[in-house]
């Protein structure tokens, strides 16, 4: 027991310690690489050990000089999700509140979702996932259809539009 008490000790005097210059640059390299949300750079500052004082510095200047935008992360956020992933927006607005994005920044990134190309989306998903189910009865096959569709995050009311649309 006492040789790994030791051994921890050990462990925490090798943690590199970071000035606020240093964890600054760090954390502007961090942001410029990716978007990011105050909770990322938040969890990325407690990484660092930081203390408040210097937390509050660090962010305040990320702010400042642009390198944290948290508008800006949620419309990256959306088009990203909803392009690449084809997320729907319940699932959309799901992720945004977990990174604690304000309901103001969340409803303005979600209009960077064209409806004409979501519904669009949301077909083509449904057409696709369709053909993979190898199901006879109709029934069964539009539930699994349909809980597929709003396990993607996409609004129920849409969802049975189409699948009804699919699957006569």
């Amino acid at each position: 027991m006492k040789h790994l008490f030791l051994l921890f000790l050990t462990n925490m005097q090798h943690q590199k310690t970071y000035t606020v210059e240093e964890a600054t640059r760090a954390l502007e390299n961090y942001c410029a690489y990716q978007e990011r949300c105050h909770k990322e750079v938040e969890q990325k500052l407690y990484d660092l050990k930081m203390i408040p004082e210097a937390k509050e510095h660090i962010l305040l200047h990320l702010m400042q000089h642009n390198f944290l935008n948290e508008e800006r992360y949620a419309k990256s956020f959306v088009r990203g999700k909803f392009t690449i992933k084809k997320w729907g927006k319940i699932k959309i607005i799901n992720e945004l509140k977990f990174r604690n994005i304000s309901a103001y920044n969340i409803k303005t990134a979600l209009k960077e979702i064209n409806e004409d190309d979501y519904y669009t989306t949301l077909k083509t998903i449904a057409i696709k996932k369709e053909a993979l189910i190898k199901e006879s009865n109709s029934f069964k096959k539009r539930n699994k259809l349909s809980t597929f569709l709003i396990s993607k995050g996409y609004e129920n009311t849409l969802v049975f539009e189409v699948v009804k649309e699919l699957i006569k």
